[in-house]
């Protein structure tokens, strides 16, 4: 009898600590989940390979996900060849924006910049990344002469 009544009590303490552990990451989780969440398709853009004075625009789309309104307070690129455009009003749960980053793309070579997002989520810095290659414009060909040379006079103006 005691050892079925020991078995009966160890089984009712572990069936009650298990409820307990369930109801305890259930509210971790709803707590972790609430307030503004910004979930980007990608956070870094490759332009690749591009040619010197090409499109400088790029786009990262986000939605936030959270179940409140998420508010981008300020967005700073790494440099001053880095500048970010970002809704100004709030974005509501489920709604999809995006990040507007333009890169001087006057600047030949290889280049790593950032943009760090400054909101009102939990975590409230995000950085995106851009990378890419610009690439020298080629050379164009040299133009005609204004006036061309006159034929008859061996070359010189004609004058009147």
């Amino acid at each position: 009898m005691k050892k079925l009544f020991a078995l009966a009590l160890c089984l009712t303490l572990g069936l009650t600590f298990s409820f307990a552990q369930a109801d305890v990451t259930e509210t971790t989780a709803k707590t972790a989940a609430s307030g503004p969440v910004m979930e980007f398709e990608s956070t870094e853009v490759d332009y690749g390979n591009i040619i010197q004075e090409s499109d400088p625009f790029r786009y990262f789309s986000f939605t936030n996900t959270g179940d409140s309104p998420l508010v981008i307070k300020h967005a700073k690129g790494s440099c001053g060849c880095t500048v970010p455009t970002y809704p100004k009003e709030p974005i509501l749960p489920g709604e999809t924006a995006q990040v507007k980053v333009r890169y001087d793309t006057k600047r030949v070579g290889p280049f790593t910049k950032t943009v760090t997002l400054t909101t009102n989520e939990e975590v409230e810095k995000r950085i995106l990344r851009i990378k890419g290659k610009v690439e020298k414009k080629p050379a164009e060909p040299e133009a005609v002469p204004a006036v061309a040379p006159n034929v008859l006079t061996g070359g010189q103006k004609s004058g009147h």
